[in-house]
């Protein structure tokens, strides 16, 4: 059963969509270069209306993991997503601090690494979450991912009926005008659903 992330909520009608849909993740981003970056305090509120029975993760690039661990450890988020160029040291200086879910980000092309990372889960994007699409027929892993790159209701369906990843990952793909649109996040959780039944 492929699971569904949606990423880089920011305000209460996103939460109120996710609530309504579903997805087992939601994606806070606090990379501030990110036009969807939130500060930890909207994130706080963001989860506090967030249905329990969903996990969100915290998306950051090179940050400092005391922060990270920090945010992990006051259950704002229940997961890390590193998408910068962090290394195994530093997994391992942040699980010395927390035993949080950490999920590591990968290009689709580079394969080897995300094999042998330290993180619990791994992403392949095809680069920082541009809404890019990589080469999926690349992929050959021998441990769970989430696939994020360039999702949408148009190609989801494809994607999960050749790779069965653990979990699709989307954003840009179930917005209009820089802003999540509700029936584009409906449709994508029915056709990723759909694929599962």
């Amino acid at each position: 059963m492929t699971k569904i992330k949606f990423c880089g909520l920011r305000t209460l009608a996103d939460i109120k969509a996710a609530n309504e849909l579903a997805p087992e993740y939601v994606g806070f981003v606090f990379a501030p270069k990110s036009k969807r970056c939130v500060a930890p305090a909207t994130a706080e509120n963001l989860r506090g209306a967030l249905s329990d029975k969903i996990c969100t993760v915290g998306v950051f690039v090179n940050e400092d993991y005391h922060i990270v661990a920090e945010l992990l450890n006051a259950g704002i988020i229940d997961a890390a997503q590193l998408h910068g160029f962090e290394d195994a040291a530093y997994i391992k200086n942040l699980r010395g601090l927390t035993n949080k879910v950490i999920i590591q980000a990968f290009q689709g092309n580079k394969i080897a690494a995300a094999q042998n990372s330290l993180a619990d889960f791994i992403l392949l994007d095809a680069g920082a979450g541009d809404g890019k699409t990589f080469d999926w027929r690349t992929i050959n892993l021998r441990r769970e991912y989430f696939l994020a790159g360039g999702l949408t209701v148009d190609n989801v369906d494809a994607a999960i009926k050749l790779l069965r990843p653990f979990a699709v990952d989307v954003s840009s793909g179930i917005e209009t005008d820089g802003r999540k649109d509700f029936n584009k996040m409906a449709t994508f959780a029915e056709v990723v659903r759909r694929k599962n039944i």
